[in-house]
């Protein structure tokens, strides 16, 4: 279950990362435990959704519109692309979408939350103490999120049934590396345990 060393304050955020229709069954980038872990993310969202904030990666429209590698990588993946792309399966998952307002929405092209997006101009204005984190892929733009967070001085919760990737080893690995190599700036705990002490007021 995991514990947390303090309560949470009405200043604290969820943060959703990319909980897309292009990550869950059917999609591009399909990871096969988005199901399982919606149910988790709808009931955190759904307890505070004025305290949450939703990302959607956005891809770009052609792949050269993005600098350096990011081209290489949507010639790869070009079906990706907008130009070819049903934009519907850049929407946030149905359960989620209809939170919103006032739930808010922030898009961004990178993998990290915090990239070349208003995510931390928002957090600011509203001054939040802490993060709350949830959403695909634990070891791609859910790492890379969790860890410039980190390097912003947030306090960070990741919670461990509210996170997926279309890798288990990947999953698992970066759980590990939250517990082993970040203890003191990275907190795991299931969300029941993150709603326990997440007070209303």
């Amino acid at each position: 279950m995991g514990t947390l060393r303090a309560p949470l304050t009405p200043r604290t955020v969820h943060l959703s990362v990319d909980m897309q229709r292009i990550f869950a069954t059917g999609g591009l980038w399909a990871a096969p435990w988005m199901e399982r872990v919606l149910p988790v993310v709808t009931e955190l969202a759904g307890r505070f959704p004025e305290r949450t904030v939703f990302t959607r990666f956005i891809t770009p429209e052609r792949p050269e519109i993005l600098p350096g590698m990011w081209q290489l990588y949507y010639r790869r993946w070009r079906e990706a692309t907008r130009e070819v792309l049903d934009p519907s399966w850049l929407e946030l998952l149905d359960p989620l979408r209809r939170l919103v307002p006032p739930a808010r929405v922030i898009d961004k092209t990178r993998y990290s939350a915090f990239a070349d997006s208003p995510l931390l101009m928002h957090l600011q204005e509203r001054q939040a103490d802490g993060l709350v984190v949830t959403g695909s892929e634990t070891d791609v733009c859910v790492l890379a999120t969790v860890l410039d967070a980190v390097d912003l001085g947030y306090r960070v919760i990741v919670v461990q049934d509210g996170i997926c990737s279309s890798s288990d080893e990947g999953h698992d690995a970066s759980l590990k590396v939250y517990h082993q190599r970040y203890s003191q700036q990275i907190e795991t705990a299931d969300a029941e345990t993150v709603l326990r002490v997440w007070p209303r007021e």
